[in-house]
């Protein structure tokens, strides 16, 4: 399977291109919304590859063995890894030096786990042999965040780095959540009251004043995400993205053609 023909992308597609190429795919073929389950599957695996630089280097040259951070040593021929991982699954993780064992891998988890915090069972595959351990995940991690964990494996400290996966509804841009909101133009000039759903679910009243200028962003302060290590959230940042209603009465278009230049 090709990972850039899958999305629709050139392989030299930016970060940004991948990004909005699977969030496009993602909602046409969500299995929430009527979409092939399989054909979805395909595309966070595309989407997993291609927007780690790290497993996107390792997917564009198969033939070069890559370590973490892109290459791959070797003392006295010992492996120098300290991390080779895998998203869900048995995570394969490395001692880092030999000083006090610290060992690392990496964990995805969804927006909405990364909202509400959870604890996670993880199968690790060490140098030792397998272990089984439950880790505490806090509220508000983001990608690429790591966090330590002790007294998870006997005598040796757990380095975990964060992937949070992208979310169909919500973009997340640090402790924001940035959402579309779709209203009739007309609302926008004589103003209306609607309901928002934030992230837990809850439906906030928001007023659109009257005279309200198109792609205008209103804050609902304090419904984003939980800051990490506080107690305080991010905003909820809704777009007004205007549209033009299907249907319009005559009277109302004569009156619209009143006010043409």
């Amino acid at each position: 399977m090709d990972h850039y023909q899958t999305l629709g992308v050139a392989k030299n597609a930016t970060p940004d291109e991948i990004k909005k190429a699977y969030r496009k795919l993602a909602s046409q073929h969500h299995p929430d919304k009527g979409g092939d389950t399989n054909t979805f599957q395909q595309l966070q695996t595309a989407y997993d590859t291609l927007s780690d630089p790290i497993k996107r280097q390792q997917y564009d040259n198969p033939a070069i063995h890559h370590g973490p951070h892109g290459f791959h040593f070797n003392f006295n021929g010992q492996n120098m890894h300290d991390i080779f991982d895998q998203f869900g699954g048995l995570h394969n993780i490395f001692r880092q030096n030999h000083g006090p064992q610290t060992f690392r891998t990496r964990v995805q988890v969804t927006l909405n786990e990364a909202y509400h915090g959870l604890k996670k069972t993880l199968q690790l595959q060490t140098n030792n042999g397998p272990h089984v351990a439950t880790v505490d995940i806090p509220k508000g991690v983001i990608t690429g965040q790591q966090l330590r964990f002790d007294n998870i494996i006997p005598n040796a400290h757990l380095l975990i780095e964060f992937l949070v996966a992208p979310d169909l509804n919500f973009d997340r841009q640090g402790n924001d959540l940035y959402v579309n909101l779709p209203i009739n133009i007309f609302d926008l000039v004589i103003g209306k009251k609607v309901f928002v759903k934030t992230i837990n679910q809850k439906e906030v009243e928001v007023n659109i004043p009257p005279m309200t200028q198109p792609y205008m962003q209103l804050k609902l302060v304090g419904q984003g995400m939980p800051i990490i290590g506080t107690t305080m959230y991010g905003d909820q940042i809704l777009l007004l993205k205007p549209y033009i209603p299907d249907k319009i009465e005559l009277e109302i278009l004569d009156i619209l053609r009143k006010y043409q230049n």
